[in-house]
């Protein structure tokens, strides 16, 4: 096998310094891909068997995001914008709401917009983003902000707060899965199988499953835009489902 302090010296004698260092390099390229090569060659070349694990749990949304938009064209009295949003302020107060952790502005830049309609009126509006815990108070968010005239809001998203860690132990409850299967799998032909030589996780979709969007929202018995204080005190969210599901390769004894 030819070393590196040999090859070295072979190009230091017949070939000029920048050829020297570019053939080195092409020549450790090959050198670090063959190894790489072997290395894969080893683990296909061992018998085993590939099986897949899943797991889920249904869980209840603890993070819901509600959309509200504050428009000087809504206000009732011709009362101000600023007027309107100190309401909305105080009845979310009244909920006992940490406004100062679960609401925010939309608009990092500027805390209002201003629109020009066909009548050149300029109309000055206001977006908020409020998170609470629970379809309880969901609904009556809803009811007081209705109660104020403030119509245009609408529930944007919902999340778990602990999706992560649910995640995680839905994935080794997956890999078990995958192991009584494969230990399964080889009792009529009397084998057995060893250690996992490779777990891989399989995503699907290509994005979280926790997490909805507004199109998929789903409250039972309502839509996400209820239209009447009877509807509000309906809202109840259906459960989402996080799943885990892995592939693993077992050696086959």
């Amino acid at each position: 096998m030819i070393s590196i302090k040999s090859l070295h010296t072979t190009f230091t004698d017949q070939f000029p310094p920048s050829t020297r260092n570019f053939l080195l390099f092409i020549w450790l390229s090959f050198f670090h891909l063959a190894q790489g090569i072997g290395q894969t060659k080893t683990f296909i070349d061992q018998p085993y068997i590939e099986v897949f694990g899943y797991a889920d749990s249904l869980v209840t949304p603890d993070e819901i995001y509600i959309s509200i938009v504050l428009s000087e064209k809504d206000a009732k009295d011709k009362m101000s914008l600023e007027e309107l949003e100190g309401k909305m302020i105080a009845s979310l107060e009244v909920l006992k709401i940490d406004l100062d952790k679960n609401l925010t502005t939309s608009d990092v830049i500027s805390n209002y917009k201003y629109y020009v309609f066909k009548d050149k009126e300029v109309v000055k509006s206001k977006q908020f983003i409020l998170m609470v815990s629970d379809a309880s108070t969901c609904s009556q968010v809803f009811i007081s902000l209705e109660d104020l005239g403030i119509g245009n809001t609408k529930i944007i998203r919902y999340d778990h707060s602990q999706k992560e860690q649910i995640k995680n132990t839905l994935r080794g409850i997956a890999v078990a899965n995958a192991q009584v299967k494969a230990i399964e799998l080889t009792k009529p032909i009397q084998q057995s199988i060893g250690q996992a030589i490779h777990i891989t996780e399989v995503k699907h979709g290509g994005g979280e499953d926790i997490v909805g969007n507004s199109p998929g929202i789903r409250i039972r018995g309502v839509s996400s835009m209820p239209q009447s204080k009877y509807l509000y005190s309906k809202v109840d969210f259906e459960k989402m489902k996080i799943e885990a599901n892995v592939e693993v390769k077992f050696i086959l004894k």
